[in-house]
């Protein structure tokens, strides 16, 4: 992930900080520092509260990642953002005991925290915790010192396992809701009714924060509202082209680049053919993959007549045929790609593109089984 870079690994789980993170640590400096008008000390505060603010996220992701690899689901990375921290898992088990679990690993490792915190409290009268009142806590930060770090990361891990615990996606709780559903129901049905009553609680969260003049809370009911529609999306997107493999979508009949063509001839087959990503190709060897985008981005830099090998993506993992359609559209987004090159026996056969996918998609849902019944096929 080019945009990230790697803290430490955790039973092979490798730690990356967005680059971004670091702004994180300016708004602690500014909100405790120059608004508070504490200075250096409330800057110090500021970092202080929020470096361990970001160690309990990673425990929190961590239990989620620790969870899931315990069904045997890898986990790609735990990525760091100024807006929290998440777990890249490759994929959520559909089994619903098992997703519960998982999704309910991370809050549990916060309600551990704050358990502990509090016997913290209790034994050496760490901070001012009050189990009769827990929100004294937040009372005591402008005094400065051990105990107002300690009240004040109490608090917040504590909101963090309560609010991860709303059921609505994509908090934790709405991944809760589903298993609890999905139990009963159909996975898909589970999932709709699920984002249903996520997205109905982030209406109802956006108009009292509009009555009541709370923006940030209207940010909240966005985001909520938004990332369980996306979840929705995923789920329907799984539903129609899980079972589906990439030798039913990728085009045969893709133009390949040798290395020694032209930033030129590559222009040329854009202008006179429907394709923009080119593989390369040595014989039958696939060697990398010309990007419409690293094509721009060339023409910008270099002149017309540079060789593709010398800008060609040589990193890009291709698909084989027997790859789900699913997981290749998946890795499309998330690499930003519109194609990936298809290999089998280190023989290059063809592209599957972005199109190629949302053909089968719009086909496959409107005419469910079309594709199972009909012969192997693909883009020409």
């Amino acid at each position: 992930m080019g945009d990230s870079f790697p803290l430490l690994t955790v039973r092979g789980i490798v730690i990356r900080m967005h680059i971004t993170f670091p702004l994180i640590l300016v708004w602690a400096v500014l909100q405790f520092g120059v608004f508070t008008g504490q200075g250096v000390s409330g800057a110090v505060f500021g970092i202080i509260v929020m470096l361990l603010l970001f160690t309990i996220v990673v425990l929190h992701e961590l239990g989620h990642s620790l969870a899931a690899q315990h069904y045997g689901v890898p986990v790609n990375e735990i990525v760091l953002l100024p807006i929290g921290g998440v777990a890249q898992l490759q994929r959520i088990p559909e089994k619903p005991v098992q997703e519960l679990v998982i999704a309910i690993a991370g809050p549990l490792v916060n309600i551990g925290i704050a358990i502990l915190l509090y016997l913290a409290h209790r034994l050496f009268g760490i901070g001012g915790v009050s189990a009769g009142d827990p929100m004294r806590l937040l009372m005591g930060v402008g005094r400065g010192g051990i105990n107002a770090i300690f009240d004040y990361i109490f608090a917040l891990n504590l909101f963090l396992a309560i609010f991860n615990l709303i059921p609505a996606f994509p908090m934790d709780g709405g991944r809760v809701l589903r298993a609890l559903l999905a139990i009963r129901l159909d996975y898909a049905r589970a999932t709709a009714i699920a984002v249903t009553i996520g997205q109905a609680l982030a209406l109802l969260a956006g108009l009292w924060g509009f009555l009541g003049g709370d923006f940030f809370l209207i940010i909240i009911a966005i985001f909520v509202y938004m990332g369980a529609g996306q979840e929705g999306q995923l789920v329907q997107l799984r539903r129609v082209l899980g079972n589906l493999l990439v030798e039913r979508a990728y085009s045969r009949q893709a133009r390949a680049l040798n290395p020694h063509s032209t930033l030129q001839e590559a222009v040329d087959l854009t202008l006179t053919t429907f394709q923009s990503d080119f593989p390369v190709c040595d014989g039958e060897q696939l060697v990398g993959l010309l990007t419409y985008r690293r094509l721009v981005e060339s023409l910008n830099q270099r002149s017309s007549d540079t060789p593709v090998r010398e800008v060609m993506l040589t990193d890009v993992k291709p698909v084989s045929p027997k790859d789900s359609m699913f997981d290749a559209q998946q890795r499309m987004g998330e690499e930003q790609l519109d194609a990936l090159p298809v290999v089998q026996d280190g023989r290059f056969l063809g592209l599957l593109t972005s199109r190629d996918v949302g053909e089968v998609y719009r086909l496959a849902s409107s005419h469910p089984g079309l594709l199972s019944r009909s012969g192997v096929g693909g883009a020409a």
